[in-house]
């Protein structure tokens, strides 16, 4: 085995080399009477038979308002059974499928619209505090490309989804596509912003959903509770495809996030598989139904999205049932995934690293400055090559040279190490990356440690700016219900002899709720900047 951090994962199950579309007919001949999608808040179902005439007569209704394969076609919504429809349709005629965030206003709609070159607009009408209908309207102007808007529920749509399928024109496009062509834009926002569309393709997010699912052991027998977003690669790629390619089922709790949903779907539906970040998981343990919840269907799922700190995935495998949970780590460029940890590791490896390299893919940790592979146990940037790497940025070939090189590797911006074995362990971002005094600091290493202290329910930790040191570390903390809060003194003495000194937060905020964008990831750049301001700290020191 070699020295360095480089793996590669080779299987005898070859790569599927079907359009979205072909793969949605292979399962309603597979499995026509199996369960394909449950809403739980319309009580409406799918089997996949039904779910593919459903898709055949959208995709006939695309046809007839003149979609052309490579149109870009926007949806804006929350997790509704109309979404999944859209995507399979959209794949059916050959539109690029631009997956919009439920919580975007006015100037990120705008842009998106402009940036993707969207013809036709599906939306919701609205969505909790915002009218999709009203700021589709106040854009429209400024948008002359979007030609066409649907709102889900009007009477348009009721016509569109119930056009009479002429299969002969919906086979006579699917001849014209290939596995190879785009058929997904989805805006990279992470936590600073979303001006990249990261462009995939039938190749890209289809094999990726169908080895995802494979590493659960998924059969048709499975059903995957979605309470992961739609728009991102978690809902429509790992839940959504990693279903289709299996005959499983896709059971919707609600249209967003909502603990007690989930687990009224669970009970009801009996899942065996849920999917979530971190917050999630936590948030329907903290829930007060989760004690009265049955969950004993469940089996299997994917937590992902953001490290999840040890104690509670020991309460996710105890308390939820969930003893094949898997961690999942990738981007939204590699369709998402690179490495899952697998069902047959054990214990300490499932709940400490994000596992191993996915077949038919490659990862790399290199020195983020020469671009040398790092020999193992030693840190540096992750890097992707194979199927999963996306086309590229959508009409932004500069950007999207930064981000591949020139040998094809998809690079991260993620710090990782690999043991002997190939396990990778993310220790953090390049950009979260604290130095002080010199002294390289992780926060995730150092937020693992403080997830320990019993009157901690969640904790977080940025760089601030320091005079002596360039970069001090600031912890924000969320207390457990009922426990007294926690002071610097008091977080230093807890960890005096256990915790470096020089890794010691030296500043400490008591937050109710972290900064957080619309799929669960933690804002730490609005974190850091709001410490500055409260704290009166000097943000163009220059740290060390």
């Amino acid at each position: 085995m070699s020295d360095l951090s480089y793996a590669n994962e080779r299987s005898d199950i070859p790569l599927i080399g079907l359009t979205i579309g072909e793969q949605v007919e292979a399962a309603a001949v597979r499995y026509p009477d199996h369960d394909a999608m449950v809403d739980m808040p319309s009580g409406r179902r799918w089997t996949y038979r039904q779910l593919n005439d459903a898709v055949d007569s959208l995709a006939t209704g695309l046809l007839r308002l003149g979609v052309e394969k490579g149109d870009r076609v926007g949806i804006w919504a929350p997790n509704v059974p109309e979404w999944v429809l859209i995507q399979y349709a959209t794949a059916k005629v050959g539109a690029i499928l631009v997956t919009l965030n439920p919580g975007y206003r006015k100037s990120e709609l705008t842009y998106a619209l402009r940036q993707a070159g969207i013809s036709m607009l599906v939306a919701a009408s609205r969505f909790k505090s915002s009218d999709y209908a009203a700021m589709v309207a106040e854009v429209r102007e400024d948008v002359p490309n979007l030609r066409k808007v649907v709102m889900l529920g009007s009477t348009e749509w009721l016509d569109l989804a119930a056009t009479p399928i002429d299969a002969d024109s919906v086979r006579g496009r699917m001849a014209q596509l290939n596995p190879t062509d785009p058929i997904n834009i989805q805006y990279t926002s992470g936590t600073t912003g979303f001006p990249k569309g990261a462009t995939l393709t039938h190749h890209n997010i289809l094999n990726n959903g169908f080895w995802v699912t494979e590493v659960q052991r998924f059969t048709a027998d499975d059903r995957v509770c979605v309470q992961v977003p739609f728009y991102h690669c978690f809902g429509m790629v790992m839940a959504n495809l990693g279903a289709l390619t299996h005959g499983a089922c896709i059971v919707l709790p609600s249209p967003s996030y909502d603990a007690a949903a989930s687990l009224r779907a669970i009970e009801a539906e009996s899942c065996t598989a849920l999917y979530g970040v971190p917050t999630m998981f936590i948030g329907m343990l903290e829930h007060p139904t989760f004690d009265s919840s049955t969950l004993t269907s469940l089996r299997t799922g994917v937590m992902a999205g953001s490290p999840c700190p040890i104690e509670y995935m020991k309460r996710v495998v105890s308390e939820m049932n969930l003893r094949d949970i898997t961690i999942a780590y990738g981007m939204t460029e590699t369709s998402p995934i690179s490495t899952h940890t697998r069902l047959d590791a054990s214990f300490e490896r499932r709940t400490t690293t994000v596992g191993t390299v996915l077949p038919h893919l490659e990862v790399k940790i290199v020195d983020p400055v020469t671009g040398a592979t790092m020999p193992r146990g030693v840190s540096g940037e992750f890097c992707t090559r194979g199927y999963s790497v996306m086309r590229g940025y959508w009409n932004q070939p500069d950007k999207t040279a930064e981000a591949i090189d020139a040998d094809g590797w998809m690079h991260s911006g993620d710090l990782a190490t690999m043991d002997s074995e190939g396990y990778i362990n993310i220790v953090g971002r390049l950009k979260d990356m604290v130095i002080r005094g010199g002294e390289n600091l992780f926060p995730r290493e150092i937020e693992e440690f403080l997830y320990t202290h019993p009157d901690i329910a969640d904790v977080q930790v940025v760089g601030v700016p320091d005079p002596r040191l360039g970069e001090e570390l600031c912890a924000w903390i969320r207390v457990k219900d009922g426990r007294p809060p926690i002071t610097e003194e008091r977080l230093r003495e807890f960890c005096k002899g256990k915790l470096a000194h020089f890794k010691v937060p030296r500043y400490v905020h008591i937050a109710a709720e972290f900064p957080m964008t619309a799929n669960g990831k933690i804002r730490k750049t609005e974190m850091r900047e709001q410490s500055i301001r409260e704290l009166g700290l000097d943000d163009s020191i220059v740290t060390a």
